[in-house]
């Protein structure tokens, strides 16, 4: 007998399936036979306006969720910022509150860390990686390899790299290392001091080095020949060909990485949420508004969500004129 978990599922997936089949199918029937049907004598006419409708019933289903789904939240959330708790004192006054918070202040800090390094490192690893697995045999091995953390969750990353710091020396790789030259006792690497927030980076930068070398070996095969065999024959070595010669030309996709991994960065939760929760010094503004929201506090925790929007945008817009410049 089928789980009914299973059935829902299968369900789900024919139900969402057809419906969509059957949207596209009757809005373009509705669209050529009722609203511009092409005959008559306005026929050209008609076949033109109905192939400009058309990419928008295509679209509206998604435009529609978007909307739904995204931008109703954003400015209910706004509301909710500037009218719930003790916003009904003054509509600033949430915000007012959680900047005077020291945990807060902490959180930021610890966000703006996070958007310094983890990027930066991110997208350096995963360029050096894309340049040294193109000159290996083996290379397409050694990029699945690097590769293959994308396709972990972030807990279950969380999970792998709390091993790797666990205290116990017969469970903890780096504690297990310290053995090997000596150590007799396991230190516990995370402990709530600020410094321990990098520990919690690496598991970004581990599963984002994938992602960027990915990217980033695309472009650099991009890169036209005849400008690297001109620079060999003037007589650069090889650092002096990839740093001066291949990365000026690929700078644009080297930027639309590097906000790509910002804008996660900014919205990263699940990692210090399964490592480092409990510990105040390493909290980021994603989990100081989850403690708020399930508190019952909305009017802190949207207005929280409305300060990561606010430094989300700004990156967005970046990555997206980036992306563009990159199509031309």
């Amino acid at each position: 007998m089928f789980d009914s978990t299973i059935v829902s599922g299968i369900l789900t997936i024919i139900i969402g399936v057809g419906g969509m089949l059957a949207y596209f199918w009757l809005s373009n029937l509705v669209l050529d036979k009722v609203i511009f049907p092409p005959k008559g004598k306005n026929i050209g006419r008609n076949i033109n306006r109905a192939n400009a409708v058309r990419p928008w019933l295509f679209t509206f289903p998604a435009i529609f969720a978007l909307g739904l789904y995204l931008v109703v939240p954003v400015f209910y959330s706004i509301w909710l910022s500037v009218t719930s708790g003790v916003a009904q004192d003054g509509w600033y006054r949430n915000y007012e509150q959680i900047f005077l918070n020291q945990t807060f202040r902490v959180s930021l800090l610890n966000n703006l860390l996070w958007v310094l390094v983890v990027p930066a490192a991110s997208t350096f690893f995963g360029l050096i990686a894309a340049q040294l697995t193109d000159r290996l045999s083996w290379g397409n091995i050694a990029k699945s390899l690097i590769f293959m953390p994308m396709a972990i969750s972030f807990v279950g990353a969380s999970l792998i790299w709390s091993f790797v710091y666990h205290p116990d020396m017969d469970i903890g790789v780096i504690n297990a290392i310290r053995g090997l030259f000596g150590a007799e006792d396991g230190v516990t690497l995370i402990d709530g001091q600020v410094i321990d927030s990098f520990l919690l980076m690496v598991v970004l930068i581990w599963i984002q080095t994938g992602f960027a070398m990915v990217i980033l070996s695309a472009a650099l095969r991009g890169v036209p020949e005849d400008t690297v065999e001109a620079a060999i024959i003037d007589g650069a070595n090889p650092f002096q060909v990839f740093f001066r010669i291949k990365v000026p030309q690929i700078r644009g996709t080297i930027m639309v990485v590097w906000t790509t991994i910002t804008i996660l960065v900014l919205k990263v939760y699940d990692i210090v949420a399964a490592m480092g929760n409990q510990y105040r010094n390493l909290e980021i503004l994603p989990t100081q508004m989850m403690q708020y929201f399930d508190a019952g506090n909305y009017g802190f925790a949207t207005a929280i969500s409305v300060v990561i929007m606010i430094l989300v945008l700004p990156v967005m817009f970046w990555n997206i004129r980036q992306a563009r410049a990159e199509m031309r």
